[in-house]
């Protein structure tokens, strides 16, 4: 049976419906990552996943979408 791993994180310089698009495509992209939450007004991010995913992949992953990891 397969346990789904929630993490969440906080996301500066996101503004709007772009922006949430692109940090999500780029967490999705990410081996394991089932789903991605975003709420904008307070830049929480929630990762769902089938197991843990590395910080570090978390972080490349939303500064290459040009964001910044709070």
């Amino acid at each position: 049976m397969l346990v789904a791993m929630t993490s969440s994180y906080t996301v500066t310089g996101m503004s709007c419906g772009g922006c949430a698009g692109s940090v999500s495509r780029a967490l999705n992209a990410l081996t394991g990552v089932s789903d991605v939450k975003i709420d904008l007004k307070t830049g929480q991010v929630t990762v769902d996943s089938a197991e843990p995913v590395a910080e570090p992949d978390i972080r490349a992953a939303i500064e290459k979408a040009g964001y910044q990891l709070a």
